[in-house]
């Protein structure tokens, strides 16, 4: 079946278009998630809960007392201060190269399987740089935190491929195409 240019440049360019936009909306969104889950409500840990046991050497700061929940605070909220700018930076991406028909981009399983691969790929590095490497903290602590870990990184592979999948399923969408223009623009 032969294929018109247009339909090409939406087929190969729409994608990528559209992935670094929602790789980075995926990492503060999963950081969010981390954040407002497992260390504010669940309060399964904070930014330093097992410095006590680190491989860097920072101080412990005890969430069992005032001035340690007090500091575990403060590295939660730079957490999220990170969490948030990286949200404002994805959407600043994605407004800058969805120049049309913006509110399809929204249906568009492209954008929401890169979100996806996003949150994995945070999971992936946050779990291995915070929970392997430094030992800042852990998912869960205590006798079976390997696992929690262990879960915590099978979790963000699944999100990273299912994202993959996702948005390898979903139609291609040109955000810069005219509404109408072209088909490839639909919501999926």
């Amino acid at each position: 079946m032969a294929t018109t240019t247009g339909e090409t440049r939406a087929a190969t360019t729409a994608p990528n278009s559209i992935r670094l936009p929602g790789i980075v909306l995926g990492i503060g969104l999963g950081g969010f998630v981390d954040g407002i889950l497992l260390h504010q409500l669940l309060q399964w840990h904070h930014m330093l809960t097992s410095t006590d046991h680190d491989r860097i050497g920072v101080k412990y700061y005890d969430p069992g007392t005032v001035s340690g929940l007090e500091m575990n605070t403060v590295w939660d909220g730079v957490f999220h201060t990170v969490c948030w700018l990286s949200v404002l930076l994805g959407l600043a991406l994605l407004y800058s190269r969805v120049t049309h028909n913006r509110r399809a981009v929204w249906t568009s399983r492209v954008l929401w399987g890169w979100i996806l691969a996003g949150w994995g790929l945070f999971n992936l590095v946050e779990g291995v740089l915070d929970h392997h490497v430094l030992g800042i903290h852990h998912v869960y602590a205590g006798p079976h935190q390997a696992w929690w870990d262990a879960a915590f990184l099978v979790l963000g592979a699944l999100f990273l491929i299912g994202g993959y999948l996702l948005q390898r399923g979903g139609r291609p969408f040109d955000p810069g195409a005219p509404r109408g223009a072209a088909r490839a623009g639909d919501p999926s």
